[in-house]
C-alpha cells in the first residue's frame, strides 16, 4: 500500500512540474563547433532524459561483459558449496541412521566439494567411526587440531578415539589442552577432574572444582559437595602421618558437607585425638541426625578411650534419641548392652528388628546373644545362624553398580567423583554357595571384653569367596575391596553420604 502512494505521489510530482514548464515557456540553444542547435526547453528536457537512459544502458551493457568470467566463476562455486553442503546433509543423515557406506561416499564429496569446511572433516571423522577405521579418524581429527578454529572439536575426537583404544595418557593430554584452550568446555573439565582424582591429586581436583563452580559449569551446591569429598579424601590420606593437617581439611568438608558421613565419622575420631570432644560430639551428632551410619555410631560411642561399657551404653542412647530409635541406632545399642552384659536390655532393643524381614546383622546379633546365654551349639544360636544366611542384606556403599564395605570418594568403575550412595543392595543378591552355620558362628563369635568388637559385619557376597574388609581408606594404601552387584544402576545423584 504505501508502495503505492509513494508511487502516485511521484506520478502527481512529475505532472505538476510538466505543467508547470508548459506554463513557462522558453528556449535552449547549443552553439558547438560552428553549429547552432535552438529548441524549446520541454524538448531539450526530454533530450538529456533519453540521452541518460542509452548511457546507463550501454555502461550497463559494458559492466556486464567486463564482470562476466567472475559471475562465472562465482556462480560455479556458488552450485558446488550447495552440492556440498546436500551432501554433508545427507552424510550426517547417513551417520545417524548408522549406514558407513553412505556415510563415507557423501563425506568424500562433501570435502570434495568444501575442501577444509570444518563440518565436512567432522562428517570424514564420524563416518570414518562408525566403519571402524580408527586411523582414518584420527587423521581427520588431527586435521581440525591443525585449524585454530577446530582445534577443541579436534581434541575432543582425539580424546574419545584414545578412550577407546585405552591409552589413557594420552586421553589425559588431549583433554588438559582442550581445557587450557577452552576452560568453559564441560567434557575437558571432567576428564581432568577424573585425571587429578586417579591420581590422587586432591589439592588439583579441588581447584578443578572451583573453577568449574566459578565459571558456572556446575550448580553450586554440587561444588560444594564436591570439594567436601575431596577434602574429606585428602584428609584420609593424612589422618596416620599428618593429624593436624588432616584436621584442618576434614574440618572444611563438614562445614561444606555436614552431612558427609565420611567426613563427620573422621572429623570426630581427630578431634577426639586432640581432646576435643565437645566439638567432636557435636558434629557426630549432626551428621547422625541426617544420616544414622554404623561408622558414625562407632566414632560416637569410642569418643572417649577410658569410657567405660556403661559410658558407650549411655552414648548409645543418645543417639538413639537423636534418630527417633532408627535401626542403625537399635543396633549400635544392643552393641553397648552386649558389651555391658546387660542381654535382656539387649534382647529388648533389638526385638523390633526381628518382627519382621530381620536383616543379617540382626539375626548375627540375636544369634550372638543366644551364643552366649546357651551355648554356642545351642538349638536358638544355630537357629539365628540358618536365617542369617537367608535374611535380608544390610546397607553398603554402591557406585555404578559395585559395592563396598568402605567409602571412597570416586568411583572404582567410572572414576567418577561422589558416587558412592549409602544404601541396600537388590534382593537378588544371595549368600555364598558354600556358606554353612559354621563359618557363620565364627563370624559372630563373641569378642574379648576388654576390646569388644562391633557385631555388624559385612553382608555374604554372591561369590564363592567372602568380602574382606581391608580397613579404613585413611592409611592411603588400603583400597575398598567391591564386588559387583546386579541391577544396581549407576547413579545419577551425587549423594554419597
Amino acid at each position: 500500500m504505501w508502495r503505492a502512494l509513494a508511487f502516485l505521489a511521484l506520478l502527481a510530482l512529475a505532472a505538476f512540474g510538466a505543467v508547470w514548464i508548459a506554463d513557462r515557456p522558453g528556449s535552449v540553444t547549443i552553439v558547438w563547433n560552428g553549429y547552432e542547435v535552438a529548441t524549446s526547453l520541454a524538448i531539450a528536457l526530454i533530450g538529456v532524459l533519453v540521452a541518460s537512459i542509452a548511457i546507463g544502458f550501454v555502461w550497463a551493457i559494458v559492466r556486464g561483459l567486463i564482470t562476466l568470467p567472475d559471475a562465472l566463476v562465482r556462480g560455479s562455486r556458488d552450485r558446488r558449496r550447495a552440492k556440498g553442503f546436500s551432501a554433508l546433509s545427507r552424510g550426517m543423515v547417513a551417520v545417524g541412521s548408522g549406514d558407513p557406506l553412505a556415510a563415507k561416499r557423501h563425506a568424500g564429496d562433501a570435502e570434495r566439494l568444501l575442501g577444509a569446511e570444518p563440518l565436512a572433516l567432522l562428517l570424514k571423522a564420524q563416518a570414518a567411526q562408525i566403519s571402524g577405521d580408527r586411523e582414518a579418524a584420527e587423521h581427520a581429527f588431527q586435521r581440525m587440531v591443525n585449524d585454530p578454529e577446530t582445534r577443541v572439536l579436534g581434541l575432543r575426537g582425539l580424546f574419545v578415539e584414545a578412550r577407546r583404544r585405552s591409552d589413557e595418557t594420552a586421553a589425559r593430554a588431549y583433554a588438559t589442552e582442550a581445557a587450557r584452550l577452552a576452560p568453559s568446555v564441560t567434557w575437558a573439565n571432567e576428564a581432568v577432574l577424573e585425571a587429578q582424582c586417579a591420581d590422587g591429586d586432591w589439592g588439583a581436583a579441588t581447584e578443578t572444582v572451583e573453577r568449574r563452580a566459578a565459571l558456572g559449569l556446575v550448580d553450586k551446591s554440587v561444588s560444594r559437595r564436591q570439594r567436601a569429598v575431596l577434602l574429606t579424601a585428602a584428609a584420609q590420606t593424612r589422618e596416620a602421618g599428618e593429624p593436624e593437617a588432616a584436621t584442618e581439611r576434614v574440618l572444611q568438608a563438614v562445614k561444606l558437607a555436614p552431612e558427609l558421613v565420611p567426613a563427620a565419622a573422621l572429623a570426630g575420631r581427630l578431634l577426639a585425638r586432640r581432646g576435643d570432644l565437645k566439638k567432636a560430639a557435636k558434629i557426630v551428632e549432626a551428621a547422625w541426625r541426617a544420616n544414622p551410619h554404623p561408622d558414625l555410631a562407632k566414632t560416637y560411642m569410642n569418643l572417649r578411650t577410658g569410657d567405660s561399657v556403661r559410658d558407650r551404653m549411655a552414648r548409645a542412647e543418645t543417639l538413639a534419641r537423636i534418630s527417633s530409635w532408627d535401626a542403625e541406632a537399635r543396633l549400635a545399642m544392643v552393641q553397648a548392652a552386649f558389651d555391658a552384659k546387660d542381654f535382656a536390655k539387649a534382647r529388648e532393643t533389638l526385638a523390633p528388628l526381628l518382627s519382621d524381614q530381620p536383616t543379617v546383622r540382626a539375626c548375627l546379633a540375636m544369634a550372638r546373644i543366644e551364643e552366649v546365654e546357651h551355648g554356642p551349639a545351642s538349638g536358638r544360636a544355630r537357629e539365628w545362624l540358618a536365617r542369617a544366611t537367608r535374611a535380608r542384606r544390610d546397607p553398603l556403599w554402591i557406585a555404578d553398580g559395585v559395592a563396598s564395605e568402605t567409602w571412597g570418594p570416586v568411583s572404582p568403575v567410572t572414576g567418577r567423583l561422589d558416587a558412592f550412595v549409602w544404601k541396600t543392595p537388590t534382593d537378588v543378591l544371595a549368600p555364598p554357595s558354600g556358606a554353612d552355620e559354621d563359618g557363620l558362628a565364627e563370624l559372630s563369635s563373641p569378642a574379648p571384653e576388654a576390646a569388644p568388637e562391633p557385631i555388624a559385619v559385612p553382608p555374604a557376597p554372591t561369590s564363592p569367596a567372602p568380602m574382606k574388609n581391608v580397613g579404613p581408606m585413611a592409611s592411603g594404601t588400603a583400597t575398598p575391596v567391591v564386588l559387583p552387584v546386579p541391577g544396581a544402576e549407576p547413579s545419577k545423584t551425587h549423594n554419597a553420604a
